[in-house]
């Protein structure tokens, strides 16, 4: 088979940039080692920056996100029972939009399908070939039956645990990391949210985030420790957890209920450098990890994809290679920034440590964070998303 950009991975990276590279006449396979509803079936975060916004519209997706989707204008931040509300609106203009992961997903699917473009799932055995060469080759099997794609580039965007940031030579690859002491237990429930903005809350216990889907099913998460195990939690352990975590007036509004999905996530800060390696590309997870407190993930994903395919269309319709030439600088100076965003957030609101000092400090932070319009516009600046 040949195609011009061949794709690893069918997560939102993976399929934003095919259904954008497929719009702008750009040929390109997805390979996916997943069943679409495995990849359907994945729970993820839901807060859209208003660039993610407008590339899923240029992806000619954004219909369904537009009518479900719920605008918010601001975010809460809970110290110590204390709500105090910061407004993007007033700070900066700007708003987000909570739109569930998984919709986007399905939105990007249905679209890819509609336009015809090719997508391979239950791709095993992938292997990446000749990527810093000319003519890479990308190689995998299909119930059983080796098969082969000749292509001008690769996009590795299939995640964290992904074939393509190992298929780098460890010599070409520089990685940071940094590892938290504690995860997040989430569930979603079929419940009313607590509020209509999400809920950040800092508090002795430990951290606590009330967010939502739609007006009808609410997304929760409490700080736990990294050895908690989901069998330890039923669902009344956590309504009981959380319950003393929040502020007096969103313990009387919370309504709780069964969870349909419950899950404990580490939480880890994680870059690579470069991002280009010949003519493979990595974009998204496979390029770098951000704690969920900023809500980056996804977004970050997308500022991939933007640079990255602006930079394909700029080699195929104007035969200048100087958008791949400085892809990886120019996406690796937004992770950074949104890195540095998701350090801070996590580290001042969450219980990092038993020493009064460390607690203290946090507590100077936000006061300072709630009393200067100056700090309130920086956090609402890069909370709605820094420009590309």
């Amino acid at each position: 088979m040949r195609t011009q950009v061949a794709i690893i991975g069918a997560g939102p990276a993976g399929l934003l940039l095919g259904q954008l590279l497929h719009k702008s006449g750009i040929d390109n396979v997805i390979l996916e080692r997943q069943t679409a509803d495995y990849v359907l079936g994945r729970v993820r975060a839901g807060v859209i920056e208003q660039v993610t916004r407008d590339l899923l519209d240029q992806a000619g997706v954004g219909a369904r996100m537009h009518k479900d989707g719920l605008v918010h204008d601001g975010v809460q931040i809970c110290v110590d029972g204390k709500r105090h509300h910061l407004s993007f609106k007033e700070l900066t203009g700007k708003s987000v939009l909570v739109y569930g992961q998984t919709e986007i997903t399905r939105d990007l699917m249905e679209g890819r399908a509609a336009a015809g473009a090719k997508t391979i799932y239950s791709a095993h055995d992938v292997a990446l070939h000749d990527f810093s060469r000319s003519a890479p080759r990308v190689t995998y099997s299909v119930d059983g039956k080796s098969e082969e794609i000749v292509c001008d580039f690769i996009a590795g965007c299939d995640g964290f645990h992904g074939v393509s940031r190992p298929s780098v030579p460890a010599g070409a690859i520089k990685t940071y990391e940094r590892m938290y002491p504690f995860g997040w237990l989430g569930i979603l429930s079929d419940t009313p949210p607590v509020s209509e903005e999400l809920i950040y809350v800092r508090h002795p216990r430990g951290f606590a985030l009330c967010s939502m889907r739609s007006h009808t099913r609410s997304r929760y998460y409490i700080q736990c420790s990294l050895d908690d195990h989901i069998d330890a939690w039923p669902d009344q352990r956590f309504w009981d957890e959380i319950r003393p975590r929040l502020d007096e007036q969103a313990q009387a509004d919370l309504i709780t209920g069964p969870s349909i999905e419950k899950s404990i996530a580490p939480l880890r800060s994680f870059v690579a450098e470069p991002l280009r390696f010949g003519q493979l590309f990595l974009a998204g997870d496979a390029a770098h990890i951000v704690p969920p407190t900023g809500a980056k993930g996804l977004n970050l994903a997308a500022s991939d994809v933007q640079y990255l395919w602006r930079a394909l269309v700029e080699h195929y319709a104007d035969k200048s290679d100087a958008g791949l030439a400085h892809y990886s600088d120019r996406a690796l100076a937004r992770v950074w920034k949104a890195e540095r965003f998701s350090w801070w957030m996590t580290t001042t609101l969450h219980r990092m440590s038993d020493n009064p000092f460390d607690h203290q400090l946090q507590l100077a932070e936000l006061d300072y964070l709630f009393r200067s319009k100056a700090a309130a516009t920086a956090f609402a600046e890069n909370y709605v998303g820094l420009p590309y």
